[in-house]
This record gives C-alpha cells, sequence and structure tokens, in this order.
C-alpha cells in the first residue's frame, strides 16, 4: 500500500518535503489569486514567480544578508537579517511584482505620485518617446529605481493581499516582505518589475514569522541545534571510559565489596 508520512521536523527528510510539497500547491493557488485580484483600470500589470527548494532559498537569504551588512541603512540591518533566516525556515516564498509602476503610467492625471495632475513628475524623469518609455537602461542607484506610477503600485497591495487571503483559508502561515521582495529581484525573480514583495510561506505547529527573540540571525532553532551537537561531540569524549569493560553506572569496589559481604 502506497503511503505518505508527513511531518514538520526535522528539515528536508522524505516526510518533512511531503509537506512542504502541500506548501507548494497552496503557493501555486496563491498566485492565482494574486493574478485575478482587481488593477487599475482592469489592466493587468502583475508577475508572480515561486522559489521553492533549499538551494533557492539559500540563494536568497544570502542576497539579503549582503544587503543588510552593505546596502540598506543600519536601522534595517537587523530586520533584513532575522528574515533571511526566515527565508532559511520557510517552505515556499511567492514573489508578486508590478510591471507597470516603472514603465507604463496610468495617466490618469491623478496627482497620486506627488507631482503635478499630468503625469509630468513621472515623464520629467524618464526616457520616453511620445510616452513611450525607455527601461533598457536597468542600473539602479537607489534600492528601487523610480519614479513610480502610485495607482500602478497601488495594485501591487491588491495582489498581496489577495494572495494571503487565500493563503490564510488553506491554513499556511505566510509574512510578506519587502526585504524578500529586493532580494529576490535583485536575483531576478519577477525580473521585468521594479517593486516586487516577496512572501514568506510555510506550514508548522508554531507560526515561524511571529514571535522572534533578540539577535535572531545569531540565536534561531539552527544555530541552536549545531551548539547542542557541538557540545554533545566534544562532552562524550571527557569520559573515554571502555564501554565494553567498564559500567561507569556502577560505583568502583562494588564487586569487591559484595563478595566481602558474602
Amino acid at each position: 500500500m502506497s503511503r505518505i508520512h508527513i511531518q514538520e521536523f526535522p528539515q528536508y527528510t522524505p516526510s518533512e518535503q511531503a509537506k512542504k510539497d502541500n506548501v507548494l500547491l497552496a503557493a501555486k493557488l496563491m498566485t492565482n489569486a494574486a493574478l485575478t485580484a482587481p488593477f487599475t483600470g482592469g489592466v493587468s500589470g502583475i508577475e508572480a514567480e515561486i522559489a521553492y527548494g533549499q538551494k533557492e532559498l539559500e540563494y536568497i537569504a544570502r542576497e539579503m544578508e549582503r544587503l543588510a551588512n552593505h546596502e540598506v541603512p543600519e536601522r534595517l540591518r537587523k530586520p533584513f537579517l532575522y528574515e533571511a533566516v526566515m527565508v532559511r525556515e520557510s517552505d515556499v516564498i511567492v514573489f508578486i511584482g508590478n510591471f507597470r509602476a516603472h514603465s507604463t503610467p496610468m495617466d490618469a492625471a491623478c496627482g497620486l505620485c506627488g507631482g503635478e495632475q499630468d503625469c509630468s513628475f513621472v515623464y520629467n524623469k524618464v526616457k520616453h518617446v511620445n510616452g513611450l518609455v525607455d527601461t533598457t537602461d536597468r542600473q539602479r542607484t537607489t534600492a528601487i529605481k523610480g519614479p513610480l506610477c502610485t495607482l500602478r503600485a497601488h495594485d501591487v497591495g491588491y495582489a498581496v493581499g489577495s494572495a494571503l487571503w487565500v493563503a490564510a483559508n488553506l491554513f499556511v502561515d505566510t509574512k510578506p516582505c519587502y526585504s524578500v521582495g529586493l532580494a529576490g529581484r535583485n536575483l531576478d525573480f519577477c525580473m521585468k518589475s521594479e517593486v516586487v514583495v516577496g512572501i514568506l510561506v510555510g506550514a508548522m505547529a508554531k507560526n515561524p514569522y511571529a514571535d522572534i527573540p533578540t539577535d535572531y540571525h545569531l540565536t534561531n532553532m539552527d544555530k541552536q541545534i549545531d551548539a547542542v551537537r557541538k557540545i554533545s561531540i566534544i562532552t562524550r569524549q571527557m569520559a573515554n571510559h571502555p564501554y565494553h569493560r567498564f559500567d561507569p553506572s556502577k560505583p568502583k569496589g562494588s564487586k569487591d565489596k559484595k563478595k566481602k559481604e558474602d
């Protein structure tokens, strides 16, 4: 009889991998929700991509650590490092990006971007020909290359909200993160988009994205398990007794004492 055994721990065992496969199905349904969310003008501007597997998640976590130590402001350093740990603890990551916010403004003259109500705030700062924005220069001097059409950028929120609603109804834990989206975009997830949000997705008894202790990048479960392994390996060498001839649970001289009593 075929069987599928599912268990939360240890990670990447066959039983835990079966659990990850379940979460992957939930992630695919989350992308359906993102793609069918309400959009400005009814025109789709959303793309989604899923990262799955130990190596892919490790690449993303390391890019977040690089950003934390070399690019983001000091106040964001620890949040980026903490969320890098959460990436490693996740089953799947769903990336949702908007590929219209930087390339095809809505031209609604709404002024939501903070500029004049004629979209000049965007067009005066980009190369374009009669409103056709040239996006071929992809070099960035800021984390997100602007300017952006705010109406289009709003669509990311609708897409992420729809995806989270599906996740909640499928009983998987989630956490949308700017840090994860930024790292994923740098690694070419949702490569058409300038604005990308990364949603951590996992199914565990304890929500891995809540109740985070101080210095989580140093005190997380992987670090604790490794510390126990190290201590266990070192301390087992201290007794150094020949187990096949000597039982340390019996006091020394107990045999001689018994003979004298007899």
